[in-house]
């Protein structure tokens, strides 16, 4: 068998794999949840309360500065 016959079968073959191989891709598309499709689930547990009297912990914003710091490059 000549090479070019190779080479060519070689590509014809490797194409036929491509396009089988993204024929057969199947890939979810993006979707929103509701209530109306998802009766069986709960968007929120159930015994999740909100609380309106939250107020941020400024020792959290304070801890994060601080790790942000620590991981800077000294020069």
């Amino acid at each position: 068998m000549k090479l070019e016959i190779a080479r060519g079968l070689f590509l014809v073959g490797a194409l036929g794999i491509a396009s089988l191989a993204l024929t057969l891709w199947e890939q979810p598309g993006p979707k929103i949840l509701s209530a109306q499709h998802g009766e069986d689930r709960c968007l929120l547990p159930r015994v999740a309360k909100v609380q309106e009297s939250m107020k941020p912990d400024h020792d959290l914003l304070l801890l994060i500065y601080g790790l942000t710091q620590g991981m800077r490059q000294e020069n």
